[in-house]
């Protein structure tokens, strides 16, 4: 049986039309005659959609029930019974009721695919769970009902539902989504204009991506290789060398200048060992590129114009950005270069920028790791010279009538030999002085045009020049393969002294560093495997690269031991010894920073535990002393109350009464102060930003002070703020309330506020006894009371509380000492978007 068809309704955001839109096309689909039939649809209560299932089919629903309460679910069964050759069924993401056939909706559809039916269903981009903390961070929602992504792009196919915010608000506005009990709130939360517009550019670069992957697809099953220029893609190609940076910053400025443009920076190394740039330098092209919203590719290619146009071609790129060539100019005389050869290949469908940088024509210098191996084109090159060289000179010399004599003869040879040899190395150095003392002995040794010489001294001059020619040879491919090893060394102790320094600084996470093995040694994939014992089997501790999942170190190309129970494993190809020696450094490295890592997590948890146990102790000691003083007050005025023993009088009976509110007030802040700390410790606390006024907020924070207590100075030209205003006037409550505490008798606590460019302070200024630099921080940890405090003041949260929830907000809240004598708390907060209020009783005039 062929599996079904699936597909989605995306939508932007809750109430642009999905479920609207799906019932319209199982009404199109009705009318030419196809089975359809409605599995599971949720209109809402709204008009419009409960009028559109007028007239389809419904599948009966499955009753459950659920703690006392009865549900409805899709009925797997009965859809299955009816089969049907199109399902519609709403919601992908919903969680079904304990006790239901799947856990998830997405499954029971993966059932009905799975039977042949074809299933038409919706899902909105906040239930994607790869986007589930982007999501939360815009609209402070969480998403406790998410799909797999993989579930959606599988998908046949997939239609994006769209609003714009403001299209979408006035829905909202009349009725057509929420009742009119839930509007308000919903304008003012969840559908901000900010928060669709964010979920909206969600939706759209998701799909676009998704559409992106079809267009691949497509290109590859019909082996197209031009570029279709849908999209802008800049390729960058890195060399390694320090004009990357220059090279990628342009290539951002160029992709900045086109919506939806992308970058992707890519270095090829050759596949001979090492990579030949500095791996510090690629690290910190990497990080650049990265910064800049591209992306880093590592591709293995001898030929790199060649590869670097196949990827270009295989991404479907539009741009090539290439810098220009650092060579000297008699180096052109081995070729052209990459960026001309680039260029001239690249075709009317990629576009070449050459870009110019600091670097052009200073040179390459030595290679940094490759060293100074002979490529392929100088060794063909030495070929030629060591033995077609000899070939032409003895052409010219048997047509030119001048007599040069044999010793000149043997020098014009020699200086060919000494050039094959400084060209192509030892092999075509030896083949030239063969081939040069054939010719020599042929051509121009008596008796001529025979292999024998008749005179002594001729034997001795070619045997010499056989010596010397073999001799030069050989010392021109020694000093080669000295500075081959001394260049190589070179990259190794490069290497490893940035590697072993990123370590030790603590720089370098486990997946980073084996992502700089693969790429360092070209190869595929890099897993770091560990195990218990020699009999349990291998663990995956890290890995990167895309090669094949490894279960043992033996299933690698290349496996290096760290310890007993500990082995690196490459796979891509077989690597060379002398690579060996830096490869095992890195396995060394790998298990440090494992063993860093797993430390560090311990450190963490106990320090977690720690801080958990040290709040615990501090809490058993407010309950047992700080919230049982009040308690007991309170006892006491109220067994006072109840004694037939004692007859009051109205004003003891309104002390006593004093008392007792006195002591619930105490003890309702104690209380609130411990459950605010306990919110914050547990990351519970959302705050709801809204735009509002600070004389909205400020004076209603001081209720809980006696009166003249407080001065407030809260300019009405300041701009408005973005806070949360419950936790803001906690915040002021708690700091105005510590200062009246502190603040000598008749010297009321100053509450003042100005604005700062984009920011707004609030300053709160007493003049008690202060607080020393040293302790200025210490005052805003839990528990904590400063001086001769006394013990029923308070458990010393006050402080802690507001400072949480100002830095929930986005603001900060810090302690100054004031100018005279005293302790100024300063409380910055982020100016809403807009110019300040003006009072309409200030004339106009020009301020600076």
């Amino acid at each position: 049986m062929a599996r079904g068809k699936l597909r989605i309704y995306l939508g932007a955001a809750p109430g642009v039309g999905k479920t609207y839109a799906m019932l319209s096309e199982a009404h199109r689909r009705v009318e030419r005659g196809t089975d359809c039939v409605v599995a599971f649809v949720e209109h809402h209560d709204r008009p419009r959609t409960e009028v559109m299932l007028h007239g389809l089919e419904q599948v009966r629903r499955k009753d459950l029930e659920y703690r006392g309460t009865a549900f409805t679910e899709m009925d797997v069964d009965a859809v299955l019974e009816r089969a049907p050759a199109v399902a519609l069924v709403d919601e992908l993401a919903h969680t079904n009721v304990p006790g239901s056939r799947n856990a998830k909706r997405w499954q029971d559809v993966e059932e009905l695919l799975a039977a042949g039916i074809d299933v038409v269903s919706t899902v909105n981009i906040q239930h994607l769970e790869s986007l589930g903390d982007v999501v939360e961070s815009i609209t402070g929602v969480r998403q406790r009902e998410t799909v797999p992504d993989e579930v959606v792009r599988r998908a046949d196919q997939i239609e994006l539902v769209d609003m714009s915010p403001q299209a979408l608000r006035r829905r909202m506005a009349h009725g057509n989504i929420y009742k009119p009990d839930r509007i308000d709130a919903s304008l003012s939360n969840y559908f901000r204009p900010g928060n669709l517009t964010a979920l909206r550019e969600l939706a759209l670069l998701w799909v676009a991506d998704r559409v992106d992957e079809y267009l691949q697809q497509y290109r590859g099953e019909h082996n197209i290789r031009s570029t279709w220029q849908a999209r802008e893609r800049i390729v960058i190609g890195l060399t390694g060398g320090p004009e990357g940076r220059t090279l990628i910053r342009r290539a951002s400025r160029m992709a900045a200048k086109g919506s939806g443009s992308e970058i992707l920076a890519v270095y090829i190394a050759r596949s001979d060992g090492l990579t030949a740039a500095s791996p510090k330098e690629l690290a910190v092209q990497r990080t650049l590129v990265e910064d800049l919203g591209g992306t880093f590719h590592h591709v293995i290619g001898d030929d790199i114009p060649a590869a670097l146009l196949d990827f270009a071609r295989g991404v479907n790129a539009t741009q090539i950005v290439l810098g220009s060539s650092r060579r000297k100019t008699w180096q052109y005389a081995f070729g052209p270069g990459v960026g001309a050869t680039v260029a001239r290949d690249s075709g009317p469908d990629l576009d070449v920028h050459i870009v110019t940088h600091g670097e052009v024509a200073k040179g390459r210098g030595l290679p940094v790791a490759r060293g100074a191996r002979l490529g392929r084109s100088r060794i063909i090159w030495g070929w030629l010279v060591g033995v077609g060289g000899p070939a032409l000179l003895t052409l010219l010399l048997t047509h030119v009538d001048a007599d040069l004599g044999l010793a000149n003869d043997m020098l014009l040879f020699l200086t060919l030999t000494v050039a094959a040899a400084l060209v192509g190395g030892l092999l075509p150095a030896l083949a030239s002085a063969a081939f040069g003392s054939l010719l020599l002995n042929y051509y121009f040794t008596p008796p001529l045009h025979l292999w024998t010489i008749s005179n002594n001294k001729n034997i001795v001059a070619i045997a010499v020049f056989v010596g010397v020619a073999v001799s030069v040879a050989s010392v021109v491919d020694l000093a080669a393969r000295r500075t081959h090893q001394a260049a190589r060394l070179r990259a190794e102790s490069e290497i490893l002294s940035f590697l072993a320094g990123s370590v030790l600084r603590g720089e370098t996470s486990l997946e980073a560093l084996l992502e700089r093995v693969r790429e360092t040694f070209a190869m595929e994939s890099v897993a770091l495997l560990e195990r218990e014992s020699d009999t349990d089997p291998w663990t995956c501790a890290g890995s990167v690269g895309d090669g094949r999942p490894l279960g043992r170190p033996e299933d690698a190309d290349v496996d290096m031991p760290v310890g007993d129970h500990m082995a690196l494993a490459l796979s891509g190809r077989v690597l060379p010894a002398e690579d060996r020696r830096v490869l095992a450094a890195f396995a060394a490295q790998a298990a440090v920073v494992l063993d860093r890592q797993r430390l560090q997590s311990e450190a963490d948890q106990a320090r977690t535990l720690a801080e958990g146990n040290r709040i615990r102790t501090a809490l058993l000691a407010a309950v047992s002393h700080d919230l049982r003083t009040p308690l007991a007050g309170i006892k006491a005025a109220v067994s006072s109350l109840r004694s037939d023993d004692v007859d009051w009088s109205e004003e003891d009976e309104a002390e006593l009464l004093e008392g007792i509110e006195n002591g619930a007030d105490r003890l309702e802040h104690l209380v609130g102060n411990l459950l605010d700390m306990s919110r914050l410790q547990t990351g519970t606390v959302t705050p709801l930003i809204r735009e509002i006024d600070l004389d909205e907020v400020v004076p209603m924070a001081l209720g809980g002070v006696p009166d003249g207590s407080a001065e407030l100075d809260i300019p009405e030209t300041l701009p408005m703020v973005a806070v949360d205003k419950g936790l803001l006037e906690r915040a002021v409550a708690n700091i105005v309330e510590n200062a009246v505490k502190y603040a000598p008798d008749g010297e009321p606590v100053k509450v003042s506020a100005s604005a700062l460019g984009e920011r707004v302070e609030v300053r709160v200024v007493d003049r008690g006894p202060g607080v020393p630099d040293a302790a200025k921080d210490r005052i805003f940890a839990p528990f904590q009371r400063y001086g001769d405090a006394p013990r029923g003041a308070g458990v010393g949260l006050g402080l802690a509380v507001a400072r949480g929830f100002v830095e929930a907000m986005g603001g900060t809240l810090a302690a100054e000492d004031t100018p005279g004598g005293g302790l100024t708390m300063v409380l910055t907060l982020r100016a809403a978007a807009g110019r300040p209020p003006v009072r309409p009783d200030l004339s106009a005039q020009v301020t600076s």
